[in-house]
């Protein structure tokens, strides 16, 4: 029968290694992650509070959609944009994705 299934051995007991080197290379793997991956983000995340912080009647934005307009209107968390003449939507501050130089809807 043990042309199908093959014999289990046993294997002798482990060496007793190091425990110290899995420590460092655990801590090692999170400072590179750390420094990759969630720096950053925390550094992108501050700069868009700024920005959604500093945003002014006037200014010409792009939202994460990919829609372009003038902010007519801010509230706390919600302001008016103005797409087209008379076209006004209601858009999240966190929505907007980029502040537009002074212009640029004039370009378009």
């Amino acid at each position: 029968m043990s042309f199908f299934i093959s014999d289990a051995m046993a294997e002798g007991p482990l060496p007793a290694g190091d425990g110290g080197m899995s420590i460092i290379f655990l801590i090692g793997m999170f400072v590179i992650m750390y420094f990759f991956l969630i720096r950053p983000q925390v550094k992108r995340q501050k700069e868009h509070k700024a920005m959604v912080a500093g945003l002014k009647k006037g200014d010409e934005i792009q939202t994460m959609g990919g829609m372009m307009g003038k902010v007519t209107e801010l509230g706390d968390n919600f302001m008016k944009v103005e797409v087209a003449d008379n076209v006004v939507v209601t858009v999240r501050k966190t929505a907007v994705e980029a502040v537009m130089p002074k212009g640029s809807l004039k370009e378009m």
